[in-house]
């Protein structure tokens, strides 16, 4: 099987399990008599805003927190999370670098290549 072939077989696997995600709620749907399905509705509807608030205030935290730890300039390290701080990347002009490199062979020297990696990311 080529590559294009396994990404199309993957692509179906997640296709299935989108259809027997819709097939479990269909399922459930029918078998939950209206009161129960109200219920439910109104305990989602309930804990929705406050789910909402509290990501909110996560998230503003969290801002709070990633720029504590860049003007302290180092990782902070808690009961059970950590703020890890990481030096901003350096980067080169690979094309301006590789010029250079025929005037200057021994820059070859200083140059690195990391390992290939894959992402799958879903198409449009």
């Amino acid at each position: 099987m080529n590559t294009v072939e396994m990404l199309e077989q993957l692509s179906e696997f997640y296709s299935q399990l989108d259809v027997l995600q819709l097939q479990k709620a269909e399922l459930l749907d029918t078998v939950m008599p209206p009161e129960i399905k109200q219920a439910v509705e109104d305990v989602n509807a309930e804990f929705s805003g406050k789910e909402t608030a509290v990501r909110e205030n996560m998230a503003a935290l969290e801002a709070q927190v990633k720029q504590a730890v860049i003007e302290g300039g180092e990782t902070v390290k808690g009961g059970v999370l950590q703020a890890v701080y990481n030096k901003g990347r350096v980067s080169w002009d690979s094309r301006k670098l590789e010029g250079l490199m025929i005037a200057f062979p021994k820059l070859q020297e200083a140059r690195k290549q990391g390992n290939p990696y894959t992402a799958i990311k879903k198409v449009g």
